[in-house]
């Protein structure tokens, strides 16, 4: 597995979210898999306080513990557990409470990479820096980054604190990054960290009209995934399996590819719950997209109109603009 890096931590090229290994999955089954991407050579794992809640951390620290040595863990803090709704709270005391519970459950000393979930308007950010700052002096935080946030925040963040990395959704699907987040890290040499890089699941080609979520899929409700959306947006999914077939590659490996080419400090983090998606994600780091290949790539995507929002109407998402 080659490597990247995200200012000054250096991780696997293409990383593991963990969020999904909690809900209706077997553990025995999901810390195999986290073991099996670590024999891949993935070393980065995505996690958050607020998953299960709880639950997938604790998951992920009992995976990696014979493996600390050989793993970047990045998990987040700010919003609020007990919570239905997404609730941001990043108080100075409920951060220093919440790192306390994530490196127990995570069983490790210090978190890598320590993200603020979603922006807090109650509290300021350069307080929250500030706490974070504080925290790597005590030797509990390493790295630390935002997720989800908007130009003028990073900026704020960064000033007292160095960032090391951005997470927000980015995907050929949902290129809103690109608008001026992508540049301004370039600028600012903090990495960047997509999730949802193969857009929930449609970027595989395994999502078609005729497609019918189970109950409690959130992608039930998700407007792009509206039986008429996925028959337009369908457009994008042809035009990766078209490359696909001359790169003798599959349709999420060239998904990931596009995510990787676009800039050398992106480390997307798919996630999945199966063997056979993970090592086949983990191949998309070793296909080479020409500059030509991209920018024909890019002409062709910016001709197809992607339709449905990626949350459904009323969900509060909580994007930092």
């Amino acid at each position: 597995m080659k490597t990247r890096k995200l200012r000054n931590l250096e991780v696997s090229a293409i990383g593991l979210g963990c969020m999904g290994m909690s809900f209706g999955k077997d553990k025995k089954e999901m810390i195999n898999l986290i073991h099996e991407a670590i024999d891949l050579g993935i070393n980065f794992f995505d996690t958050a306080e607020f998953y299960g809640p709880f639950t997938n951390e604790e998951l992920l620290g009992e995976a990696i513990k014979d493996y600390k040595d050989k793993v970047v863990i990045a998990t987040k803090f700010g919003l609020e557990p007990d919570k239905q709704t997404l609730t941001p709270n990043s108080k100075p005391e409920t951060i220093r409470k919440s790192i306390e519970g994530s490196l127990k459950r995570l069983q490790i000393e210090a978190i890598d990479l320590y993200y603020l979930h979603r922006v807090d308007p109650n509290t300021p950010i350069e307080e929250v820096a500030s706490t974070i700052k504080d925290l790597m002096k005590d030797g509990k935080v390493k790295h630390w980054g935002l997720s989800e946030v908007g130009v003028k925040t990073i900026k704020k963040a960064h000033n007292i604190c160095d960032l090391t990395a951005i997470q927000s959704e980015y995907s050929m699907m949902w290129r809103f990054p690109e608008k001026d987040i992508i540049h301004l890290l370039e600028e600012l040499n903090i990495g960047f960290v997509p999730f949802r890089p193969l857009g929930e699941g449609f970027l595989t080609g395994s999502i078609n009209k005729n497609t019918e979520f189970k109950s409690g899929d959130f992608r039930k409700i998700i407007p792009r995934f509206s039986k008429e959306n996925i028959a337009t947006n369908y457009d994008l999914v042809n035009l990766i399996e078209k490359i696909a077939k001359d790169k003798n590659a599959t349709i999420p490996q060239i998904a990931l590819a596009w995510v990787l080419a676009q800039k050398s400090f992106i480390v997307p983090i798919p996630g999945t719950t199966k063997s056979e998606n993970l090592r086949d994600n983990a191949k998309a780091a070793d296909i080479k997209l020409t500059d030509n290949e991209i920018a024909d790539m890019n002409y062709a995507i910016s001709k197809i109109n992607i339709r449905g929002d990626r949350y459904p109407e009323g969900f509060i998402d909580l994007v930092d603009k």
